[in-house]
């Protein structure tokens, strides 16, 4: 999951670029995004959101050291602000604790 607020449009378009074609190369697709809706609970400190899948959490730490994702991240440096959280997925009883 990916939450971000754009602060130069210029940069924000070209760092969406070279991301998007990054995450594609390494497998990765879209699921959903776009600007953040009002939260129904509780703040959302982000303008908007991407949820990214990989077939895999290898996949995805290969993707986000490569060459080109190294290159998408300087172009939005000081111009976007992002924050990522990785996860893999949910076991199948779900979300609760053990007992």
């Amino acid at each position: 999951m990916v939450n971000f607020d754009v602060l130069d449009e210029e940069a924000g378009l070209a760092y969406a670029a070279v991301a998007q074609q990054s995450i594609l190369d390494h497998g990765g697709h879209y699921l959903v995004g776009g600007p953040t809706p009002r939260p129904v609970e509780g703040t959302w400190d982000s303008s908007g959101f991407v949820v990214i899948e990989f077939p895999d959490m290898d996949r995805i730490r290969e993707w986000y050291d490569s060459a080109e994702y190294r290159r998408a991240r300087e172009i939005r440096k000081d111009k976007a602000r992002v924050a990522m959280l990785f996860v893999e997925g949910a076991p199948p009883e779900g979300f609760s604790r053990p007992a």
